[in-house]
């Protein structure tokens, strides 16, 4: 904890423990005459945020990648970045991130762990559709995989440790298969579009769940002024430096949320198999490019259409976005 006056005096720097009331003892004497208390976004920052917040405290969250720290510095370390928080929020130049509002903020977390085992159950199914490929020269689909069951398996393999081992994936794949069913219901039992979002359903590849989790993701869409800052917070502009048609670097990838940047191309695999015109333009593209260019390409222009869609609460319309 790192505290300062007006003229950038240090008040106090002190180390503590993530303990909420030790933290608010030392703060206590100082309550009356703090402006505000900086909390770096890392990713423990819920607890104190949160306690801060419940004792009517000024809270800001600075968002570590857009600081820039004074170049002139040799050394630095968490005593001298606590100072260095205090003084940009003084200064009236804090980064800041958003505060997602603590009641709805269980839910979201929720959806994030679906997608973790999305992400996990896609894998083992490509795993078990590898090692059928590998040993018998058969492709299995993804339907056909899920279809598979124990006596499936013994005709598809004479060996029985291999038999074993596809076993072990296809138990994995109904097991969080089973898990995503129970988090999706309990979700769409929860929550509901808002007024503002419901729109999204008439997207193509948009439904309750991608919608939900746009929605909860996004939060307040007027804090985005321009669809620019928008798609960028979706992680869907390219992070190069080009200078004279040459790249010289890259800037940071990983700014935005990866969250709504996984729903937009979930939403950009789902739109190219049911509407023609997102059809017919991936492919045109891809053929120029590659198909991951082409996909997240497309979920550039569905979430730059999502923006407006939500703005100016108005319906899909393919022509508009497929000119």
């Amino acid at each position: 904890i790192g505290i300062i006056d007006k003229k950038d005096c240090r008040i106090l720097s002190k180390k503590l423990p993530n303990d909420l009331d030790m933290v608010l003892n030392t703060l206590k004497p100082f309550k009356r005459k703090i402006k505000g208390v900086v909390v770096e976004s890392t990713y423990n920052w819920y607890w104190l945020v949160d306690g801060l917040m419940d004792k009517k405290y000024n809270v800001h969250l600075a968002n570590p990648s857009q600081m820039q720290q004074y170049s002139g510095m040799k050394y630095t370390d968490d005593k001298w970045d606590s100072f260095w928080l205090a003084h940009m929020l003084r200064l009236g130049i804090l980064p800041e991130g958003y505060i997602y509002p603590k009641d709805i903020r269980p839910i979201r977390d929720l959806l994030r762990k679906r997608m973790m085992l999305v992400q996990q159950r896609t894998a083992h199914v490509l795993s078990l559709q590898r090692m059928v490929n590998r040993n018998t020269g058969q492709k299995l689909k993804v339907n056909e995989i899920n279809k598979l069951n124990e006596k499936g398996l013994e005709t598809l393999f004479s060996d029985n440790y291999l038999v074993m081992s596809a076993q072990s994936d296809n138990e994995v794949i109904g097991f969080l298969t089973s898990q995503i069913d129970t988090i999706e219901k309990a979700v769409i039992k929860e929550v509901k579009l808002r007024y503002s979002f419901e729109k999204l359903l008439t997207v193509p590849g948009i439904g309750n769940i991608l919608g939900i989790t746009i929605m909860l993701e996004t939060g307040d869409m007027n804090r985005f002024q321009e669809v620019s800052n928008y798609s960028s917070y979706c992680r869907c502009v390219s992070s190069k430096k080009v200078s004279n048609g040459k790249k010289k670097g890259e800037n940071n990838k990983k700014n935005g949320n990866k969250y709504l940047a996984w729903a937009y191309v979930e939403a950009a695999n789902f739109m190219r198999r049911y509407c023609p015109q997102a059809r017919s333009w991936h492919q045109h593209k891809a053929a120029k490019t590659n198909q991951i260019v082409a996909t997240k390409a497309l979920s550039n222009k569905i979430a730059r259409a999502c923006y407006f869609i939500i703005k100016d609460q108005t319906e899909f319309d393919p022509k508009m976005l497929f000119k």
